[in-house]
């Protein structure tokens, strides 16, 4: 309602800058507020913004759950034969709504999350699994999720010793490492956890994720499913694709002086080309080169295989904490992931998209299992899962499940959503090197 309001005030400013008659605003709109309020509680509902606070969609839903609301409701004016003067209340409406949503949903989140720390609230879980998953799953599942603590009360493999810690522990939730399980031990796990009131999450194997949901086929004899393959393609990729360009020009035209400052001080502190183009394998397996801000002394990729022994990076990638190669000015740069905005230039060329599956180098790509490279059937991204849930902090195969994850779930939000949480990651350093 404040943001219709503010609207209404908005258009009698612009159109008519006399004295407002605060309480006339709303003579006419007031019959449709019964009518918007259900439509949003509908839309909102269906999009899983009344979800448990855990699984509820924050601003990349809600922006356009109110854009949906706004279309449906000047739909539903033109179709009655309602009588209006200006689409632009329904733009400023939707705009203001929006922003005041994600405000108020952004600040309870907040104020709630932190009486409930404050008074000492936490789940307790269990973690389940070998040694070596629980290891690997209790680092990137860190120590909150969506906004609640957790006290992870042991780990424990499956079998006898699990039913003891459920008799002898209250929890609240097992958090299952499922590699390796068959279809008889987990049930078993999840039918004595929900006789003690104890929710059961589990952390599907990676091979899990490497294809969409199966879209049943009707008519067999049996039931059957079609797998298909994890590939934009239609409408979504010109959604995509216009999305990437537009942002791409709009970087380069904003951050000009910033590259021509960068530019100047690559130059001034080392030898070489301000550019790198580093050769990384993209779309269909095909090398391009990708463009950064040079951050290392020239001729660096010479050294690599010199260093290979103090890589600090597991699976296929290569990575040096304290790398004797990046330069003064470079360092700088990787810290707040400056070297990596020329990759705008590859977007507008095709070659990459804003946000996707990184692109590895031809060195770290050779050494991937065949399964993992269904991940070069999408363009890969400047950024994407990997930024926001813990960078080369995460074993490579929850980095490989988290592409997966990606392609499955693709939208224009999710693109959004990413996007604006890889600013906090990146000044947050997590997992950078």
């Amino acid at each position: 309602m404040i943001g219709v309001y503010a609207a209404l005030v908005l258009r009698s400013l612009i159109r008519d800058p006399k004295p407002i008659l605060w309480n006339l605003l709303w003579q006419h709109e007031t019959d449709w507020l019964p009518f918007l309020i259900l439509l949003m509680l509908l839309v909102f509902s269906r999009n899983g913004l009344y979800g448990p606070r855990e699984l509820r969609e924050g601003a990349g839903r809600i922006v356009p759950s109110v854009v949906l609301v706004a279309a449906l409701s000047l739909a539903f004016a033109i179709g009655t034969g309602q009588h209006f003067t200006t689409f632009g209340l329904y733009v400023a409406a939707a705009v203001l709504v929006a922003v005041l949503i994600s405000l108020f949903r952004w600040s309870y989140e907040t104020v709630t999350g932190s009486l409930m720390r404050s008074y000492g609230v936490r789940r307790k879980a269990l973690l389940v699994g070998d040694p070596e998953q629980v290891s690997q799953l209790r680092e990137s599942l860190g120590a909150s999720r969506g906004g609640i603590d957790y006290e992870f009360a042991g780990a424990v493999r499956p079998g006898p010793g699990l039913h003891d810690e459920l008799s002898r522990q209250r929890l609240d939730e097992l958090i299952v490492a499922d590699a390796g399980l068959d279809e008889r031990e987990l049930l078993e796990i999840v039918d004595a956890a929900h006789r003690r009131g104890v929710k059961v999450r589990v952390a599907p194997r990676t091979t899990e994720i490497l294809v969409e949901r199966g879209e049943y086929v009707p008519g067999q004899g049996v039931p059957l499913f079609e797998l298909r393959p994890p590939i934009l393609a239609g409408t979504d990729w010109v959604v995509k694709r216009a999305f990437d360009v537009i942002v791409s020009v709009l970087t380069i035209v904003v951050g000009l002086p910033l590259w021509i400052a960068i530019a100047a001080l690559i130059k001034a502190t080392s030898s070489g080309p301000v550019f790198y183009a580093d050769p990384r394998v993209g779309l269909g397996e095909r090398e391009f080169r990708m463009l950064k801000f040079r951050t290392m002394v020239a001729d660096a990729a010479l050294e690599q295989e010199r260093l290979e022994g103090a890589n600090e990076a597991t699976g296929a990638l290569f990575k040096i904490r304290n790398d004797p190669r990046v330069t003064s000015v470079g360092r700088t740069l990787r810290r707040f992931s400056l070297d990596e905005v020329p990759n705008v230039l590859n977007v507008l060329r095709g070659e990459m998209s804003l946000v996707g599956p990184r692109p590895l180098p031809v060195r770290d790509y050779q050494k991937l299992a065949p399964w993992h490279r269904r991940r070069s059937n999408v363009l890969p991204g400047m950024t994407g899962l990997w930024q926001i849930a813990g960078r080369s902090n995460l074993p490579y195969d929850d980095l490989v499940r988290l592409d997966f994850y990606y392609l499955e779930n693709w939208s224009l939000w999710l693109d959004i959503t990413i996007l604006v949480k890889t600013v906090p990651a990146v000044f947050a350093r997590r997992g950078a090197y």
